[in-house]
């Protein structure tokens, strides 16, 4: 199975870049795994929140083929602990699907297509993060699921 994250917006900051560089590197040695970024939008300035939502929207559906099992991380999805996340990305490697497809929105979340259609929300946490920090957060869970799945010491139970 390949797992894709889509994000909106570049990650600026360096010490965000080394991290999430480390966690793909590590990554490479359990899955196909494909980051791709999706520029800010052009004078986002000049478009309301919805405006903004609805343009990024298309750009993430047009990432996005019939067949993948399509992922949004949501405050309002379903908070799973590390291991039960790791089951949740086994369960979808057993049903045969060859493409899970996660995606991060930009700042002010999803429009109403994406919402729907996403098969499945996921939240990292109650707490809000910017969404240039999740990138790393969820990087480094998509690692720490894999070395669960493999029984590898890197996760402490």
């Amino acid at each position: 199975m390949k797992i894709k994250l889509i994000a909106i917006g570049k990650t600026d900051k360096d010490y965000l870049k080394e991290g999430i560089d480390i966690f793909l590197k590590r990554l490479k040695h359990y899955t196909n795994f494909e980051f791709t970024i999706i520029p800010d939008i052009k004078n986002s300035k000049n478009l309301s929140e919805e405006q903004q939502k609805t343009k990024e929207g298309e750009l993430i559906l047009q990432q996005i083929t019939n067949s993948d099992f399509m992922c949004i991380l949501d405050e309002n999805g379903k908070n799973y602990s590390s291991v039960e996340f790791s089951e949740f990305m086994n369960q979808r490697m057993i049903s045969g699907i060859k493409t899970l497809v996660f995606v991060i929105g930009g700042p002010y979340g999803f429009c109403k297509s994406v919402k729907q259609r996403a098969n499945s929300k996921l939240s990292l946490s109650r707490m809000t993060f910017s969404h240039q920090m999740v990138r790393l957060i969820f990087i480094e869970q998509l690692y720490r699921g894999f070395t669960i799945q493999k029984g590898e010491p890197y996760h402490h139970q």
